[in-house]
C-alpha cells in the first residue's frame, strides 16, 4: 500500500493540472478534452483517454478509487450494542469504464467492493463483495455546448440538491444505486430532470445485488441557475411508494409525494442554502401530512489568519403529533447521505429539531480544521426516533423528554491533491433525557481514519 501511495503522489504531482476535476458522480466526469493535448502521453493519460479510432470521437476511459477507514467506538449506539474493544477497518474499491462512441452514444459500467474487518455483524451498508453498481447506456440527442437532451437506462447513481432527499451515499462504505430510466434536458441556465426507477437492495454475497420491485422511485428535478438576488433555485416533485413501511404510529404499504424547494449561492463570503419540503399521501389508512424546513448557512472571513468560517444550521422536521389517529406526521426522508449529522450519529432526519453551529479553519494550505456541535431534540414526544432509512431506533412511547442529546465533533481534512484525501476525526455524543429513558443511554465516543486515492 505504500508503494501504490508513493507510486500515485509522484506520478500525479507531475500531472495534476493536466486532467478534469474528480467529480462526486464519476459518470459526470469528461476526458475528451485530452484529444486536443499535446503533451507527452504516459501511462495515465492513456488510462483516462484510450481512442478506439481516428478521429478520437469513440475512446475508453478507465477510472476508480480505493478508500481504506478505521473506526472505533465506546457505547455505540449510545451502550445498546455489542461492546467492540478493538474497532473494525471498512475498504472500499470502485472501478469504472466509460466508453463514448461519438458524441451520441455512451456506456458506463462501475463495480463496487465494499468490505468491513472486524466489525460486529456488518450489515449490507458496511459490508458487500463485489456488485455491478453502475451499469447504464445513454442517448445523447443534443450535444450543443449550451444544450442537452439526454435519455439514461439502468442502474445508476441519482444525486439532487443539497442531498437532503436523494444522495449517492458516499459518506458509509457502500454507495446506493437505482435500476430505472431517466431524461435530462439543459438549455443555458435551466436543466430538467424526469426519472423512474426501483431501489437496488445490497446484499452480503457476489453479484447478488436485486432491484426491488416494491420500491418504486420516480420524480422530477429542475434547477434554475443565475437568478438575480437569488442566485440558484430548485423545484422538484418525488414519488416513493414501497410495500412494508414501519413507523411509530403506522405500517404497511407507503404511497408518498414530496414537493419542495431550494434556493442556495454565494455572495462574495456568504453562502447559503435553504430548503422546504412537504409530503402528503398515505401509509395504511393514515393519510400523510409531514413537512421539514432548513436552512444551512456559513460566512468565511478572509481578512485574518486561518480564514475562519462560521457557519449556522437549523433543521425542523416534522414527527407525528398524536398516536393513534388517522394521520401521520412523521417525515420520510427517503435516500439521504447515510451519514447525515456525521460519521458517528445514527440518527436520521425524522421527528427531530436540530441546531448545528461549527467553525472551520485553514491550518495550512489544503489542510482544514472543522468542528461543529449538534443539539438535537425530539419534535414530537409522541413519536420516536428514526435512522437515515427509518428504520425505528427508539419508539416515543418511553418517555415525554424531547432532549436527544449533544454532539461535539471535531476533524481534520488534508487534501494534498484531487487524488490524495485524509481525515481524522472524533466525536463526542452526550446522552439526553430520552435515550436515558429509551435505552441504556451512555455517552458515546467515536473516532475515525480515512484515506482515499482517485484515480
Amino acid at each position: 500500500m505504500k508503494k501504490f501511495i508513493l507510486l500515485f503522489i509522484s506520478c500525479f504531482g507531475l500531472h495534476a493540472q493536466s486532467y478534469p476535476d474528480f467529480k462526486p458522480m464519476r459518470f459526470d466526469e469528461n476526458y475528451s478534452v485530452l484529444r486536443q493535448d499535446t503533451t507527452k502521453n504516459s501511462w495515465y493519460k492513456s488510462m483516462k483517454y484510450m481512442p478506439l479510432s481516428s478521429s478520437g470521437e469513440t475512446y475508453l476511459s478507465f477510472g476508480g478509487e480505493v478508500r481504506y477507514q478505521y473506526f472505533y467506538a465506546k457505547n455505540e449506539k449510545w451502550g445498546d450494542d455489542p461492546v467492540d474493544n478493538d474497532g473494525y477497518i471498512l475498504n472500499r474499491l470502485l472501478l469504472h469504464t466509460d466508453f463514448h462512441a461519438g458524441k451520441y452514444f455512451r456506456a458506463f459500467v462501475q463495480l463496487q467492493s465494499s468490505n468491513a474487518s472486524g466489525r460486529i455483524d456488518p450489515s449490507p451498508v458496511d459490508s458487500n463483495p463485489l456488485e455491478v453498481h453502475q451499469g447504464f447506456i445513454d442517448i445523447n440527442l443534443l450535444t450543443d455546448k449550451n444544450r442537452q437532451l439526454l435519455f439514461r437506462a439502468g442502474r445508476q447513481e441519482l444525486s439532487y440538491g443539497s442531498q437532503r432527499l436523494v444522495a449517492v451515499r458516499d459518506g458509509p462504505n457502500n454507495r446506493q444505486s437505482f435500476d430505472g430510466v431517466k431524461a435530462i434536458a439543459a438549455f443555458g441556465n435551466y436543466r430538467a430532470d424526469l426519472f423512474y426507477s426501483h431501489y437496488v437492495v445490497a446484499q452480503d454475497g457476489i453479484f447478488d445485488d436485486y432491484s426491488n420491485q416494491k420500491r418504486q422511485f420516480w420524480g422530477s428535478y429542475f434547477v434554475i441557475n443565475k437568478i438575480p438576488a437569488i442566485k440558484n433555485i430548485d423545484f422538484y416533485y418525488l414519488g416513493y411508494e414501497r410495500a412494508n413501511a414501519n413507523f411509530d404510529d403506522a405500517s404497511g404499504k407507503e404511497l408518498r409525494h414530496s414537493l419542495g424547494t431550494r434556493i442556495w449561492g454565494k455572495y462574495d463570503n456568504w453562502r447559503y442554502d435553504a430548503e422546504a419540503v412537504y409530503q402528503f399521501g398515505d401509509v395504511d389508512s393514515k393519510d400523510i401530512k409531514a413537512w421539514t424546513v432548513s436552512l444551512n448557512t456559513g460566512y468565511r472571513i478572509t481578512s485574518v489568519p486561518l480564514h475562519p468560517e462560521i457557519g449556522f444550521k437549523v433543521e425542523v422536521i416534522s414527527g407525528d403529533k398524536t398516536s393513534g389517529d388517522n394521520e401521520l406526521g412523521t417525515f420520510n426522508p427517503l435516500f439521504p447521505r447515510g451519514a447525515y449529522f456525521g460519521l458517528a450519529s445514527v440518527i436520521g432526519p425524522s421527528n427531530l429539531v436540530d441546531f448545528h453551529p461549527s467553525l472551520s479553519l485553514e491550518l495550512a494550505r489544503n489542510l482544514e480544521w472543522v468542528i461543529d456541535y449538534d443539539l438535537f431534540w425530539r419534535y414530537s414526544s409522541e413519536d420516536g426516533i428514526y435512522g437515515p432509512n427509518t428504520a425505528m431506533i427508539y419508539p416515543g412511547n418511553a418517555t415525554d423528554e424531547k432532549e436527544i442529546g449533544k454532539q461535539l465533533e471535531s476533524e481534520i481534512v488534508y487534501q494534498l491533491n484531487q487524488y490524495l484525501y485524509f481525515r481524522v476525526e472524533a466525536t463526542w455524543f452526550q446522552a439526553g433525557d430520552f435515550l436515558k429513558a429509551s435505552g441504556a443511554g451512555k455517552n458515546m465516543f467515536f473516532t475515525g481514519v480515512t484515506m482515499q486515492v482517485k484515480f
